[in-house]
């Protein structure tokens, strides 16, 4: 069984914002792959199968991802290494798209949140957000809505990002990662 996570926060203020970005990939992923809705209270999130693809996103808000994630991890007895993270990622101009297995949390507060209940050796998707001039605006920033211009190219690179996801069922993340990996989108 496979567990792909996508972080964001519940509601609909943030539905457009760039920390929202893995909800909006495991929502093109349920949707292409016609998930049914499995969800329940106890996992603190909207969980959705396909075979054997799980795809969540926790509605606990982005610092307590974790608390999700853990809840469904061990009630399907998910190993680390079948685990995939998506987030947003401000170390990387808006459209790259990085793959990596384990590492820092880098400030991020959803992975510091499934770091500190799962440990850090899972899959994950990194998508470039871009990052705001001053380091005392990140908050404002991803919880800032996509620019015009952004959300021109941001479907096709979510159909990218998908489709790189898709491919972890038959490839190694290192294969995606050469395949798939982005400096930024270009269509």
């Amino acid at each position: 069984m496979q567990l792909i996570v996508g972080l964001g926060n519940p509601g609909t203020q943030y539905e457009e914002t760039r920390h929202n970005i893995g909800f909006k990939v495991i929502d093109q992923l349920v949707k292409n792959s016609q998930a049914n809705d499995v969800s329940k209270n106890s996992f603190f999130g909207e969980l959705y199968k396909s075979k054997q693809r799980l795809f969540l996103k926790p509605t606990t808000f982005m610092n307590l991802s974790g608390k999700s994630l853990q809840a469904v991890k061990n009630f399907y007895k998910i190993d680390l290494e079948n685990i995939t993270v998506i987030h947003d990622d401000i170390d990387l101009p808006f459209s790259a798209l990085r793959f990596k297995k384990g590492g820092g949390h880098g400030g991020h507060n959803g992975l510091r949140s499934i770091d500190a209940m799962i440990g850090n050796e899972y899959n994950r998707v990194r998508m470039g957000v871009g990052k705001p001039v001053h380091k005392s605006q990140v908050a404002d920033y991803v919880l800032h809505d996509f620019s015009d211009q952004e959300m021109k190219i941001l479907p096709a690179w979510i159909n990218h990002t998908v489709e790189a996801i898709e491919q972890l069922q038959h490839k190694t993340l290192d294969e995606v990662k050469s395949r798939y990996s982005l400096k930024s989108f270009q269509g």
